[in-house]
């Protein structure tokens, strides 16, 4: 009975071992993930921000006409 609980004690020792390892692989791309994601947001967010500037100018612009303000 102790070889069959010390077998199944390393056995469990080695899945832990693995699930370890998968788990810092999984938090290393989760990392390169999200700093890809980060990166798109980021030029996202600029680009959405010239946009919508753009828009408001446009608004402004026609509104100005509109009032006879220019």
């Amino acid at each position: 009975m102790d070889y069959s609980m010390e077998a199944r004690i390393a056995r469990l020792e080695s899945d832990v071992a693995h699930i370890r390892t998968d788990v810092a692989d999984i938090k290393t791309d989760l990392r390169s993930l999200r700093d890809r994601m980060d990166a798109k947001f980021d030029a996202l967010t600029i680009w959405g921000l010239g946009l919508g500037l753009t828009i408001a100018a446009g608004v402004l612009g026609t509104m100005a006409r509109g009032f006879g303000w220019i």
